[in-house]
C-alpha cells in the first residue's frame, strides 16, 4: 500500500495541527516519548518536526509533505511546493509578525538607525538579507531563545523576533520600531512527490478538507421554521454564503429556512428572527464548508 509521509509541527502549532486534522477528518494519537503518532489513515505516516527544520526534510523527500511557517521556508531557501495557507493560531487567527524592536529607552527610533548595531534573532538568513537590500552593515547574532533578553541585558542593540499580540514584546519594556514580514502557517510538498499522482490527489484531498475545516471554525447553521406569510419578509434580511435553502414542511403552510453564517452575525439576527414570526430556531456547529 503506498503511503504519504507528513510532517507534523512540534511546538506551539502542535496541539492546534492535530485538532485540525481531527475536525477534518484524521485522528492523529500522539505516543509518549514517540516522534511518530499514529494516524487512522493507512495511506497516512506521520513524524513530529520542529517547523524550523520542517521545509528541509520535505526538500530532501524524507517527508513528501509537511506544515510549517511561511518564515521558515523562507529562512531555509528551501525549493518545495506551496500548497495551502492555512492561518489557524489559537491567539489572534491572524497571520504572525516578524519585527525589529529595541528596548524603550533607546535612541533608535527606525531602522536606518541600526546601521553598525547588534540584532539578535532566530531568523537570520531573512534579517540578513532585509539589511543587505538596504546596503546596512549590522551584526546579526543567532538566539538560541529568550531573544527579548538579550535586548533587555544589553546584549544586542535590537531583536527580530516574532508576534501575534505585542504582549510578550511590551512586557519587557521594548517597543517595535518595524514591521519586517508576515508569515502564516502553509502546507508545504516535495516536488517530487507533487508529479505524483497519487501522492498529488492526496495532499490536494488533504489541503482541501484542511482548508474547508478552517472556513467552518466560525461560521455556524441556522435552521427555522417560518409561516408562508412571513417568508420573503424574512428572507431578506438573512445572511447567506449563496441563499438560503428552503423546504414547504409537510402538509403546512409553513416553510423550513436553512443558512449558514458567521458566528458573530448569530447574537443581533437571532432575536430579530424571533419577532418576525421565525420558530424552532437551531444553531448549530459546522466541521467543514467546502
Amino acid at each position: 500500500m503506498q503511503q504519504l509521509k507528513i510532517g507534523i509541527p512540534k511546538g506551539s502549532l502542535e496541539k492546534a495541527t492535530i485538532e485540525l486534522f481531527e475536525k477534518s477528518g484524521w485522528r492523529i494519537k500522539l505516543m509518549s516519548r514517540n516522534y511518530f503518532p499514529e494516524v487512522d489513515d493507512p495511506e497516512l505516516s506521520c513524524s513530529i518536526c520542529r517547523p524550523q527544520e520542517m521545509s528541509t526534510y520535505v526538500e530532501s523527500g524524507m517527508l513528501d509533505a509537511g506544515i510549517t511557517g511561511k518564515d521558515w521556508t523562507l529562512e531555509n531557501g528551501s525549493d518545495v511546493e506551496v500548497i495551502a495557507n492555512l492561518v489557524y493560531s489559537k491567539v489572534s487567527r491572524k497571520p504572525t509578525r516578524w519585527v525589529i524592536a529595541v528596548p524603550g529607552d533607546s535612541g533608535i527610533t527606525r531602522v536606518e538607525d541600526l546601521d553598525g548595531k547588534r540584532i539578535s534573532t532566530e531568523l537570520v538568513n531573512v534579517t540578513r538579507r532585509f539589511f543587505e537590500e538596504r546596503q546596512m552593515k549590522v551584526d546579526i547574532i543567532f538566539s538560541w531563545g529568550a531573544t527579548e533578553a538579550k535586548a533587555v541585558s544589553g546584549l544586542a542593540d535590537a531583536i527580530v523576533e516574532v508576534t501575534e499580540t505585542e504582549t510578550t514584546i511590551r512586557a519587557h519594556g521594548l517597543r517595535v520600531i518595524h514591521e519586517l514580514m508576515q508569515s502564516n502557517t502553509q502546507l508545504i510538498a516535495n516536488k517530487a512527490a507533487w508529479q505524483d499522482p497519487w501522492k498529488r490527489e492526496k495532499i490536494e484531498n488533504i489541503a482541501l478538507l484542511l482548508q474547508g475545516a478552517l472556513r467552518a471554525d466560525r461560521i455556524v447553521g441556522l435552521k427555522m421554521n417560518v409561516s408562508h406569510d412571513r417568508l420573503d419578509e424574512l428572507i431578506d434580511v438573512l445572511p447567506s454564503v449563496t441563499a438560503p435553502t428552503v423546504a414547504q414542511l409537510y402538509k403546512q403552510d409553513w416553510f423550513s429556512v436553512e443558512t449558514v453564517i458567521s458566528e458573530h452575525q448569530v447574537r443581533d439576527l437571532v432575536p430579530r428572527l424571533k419577532k418576525m414570526g421565525a420558530e424552532g430556531i437551531i444553531e448549530y456547529a459546522l466541521n467543514k464548508v467546502i
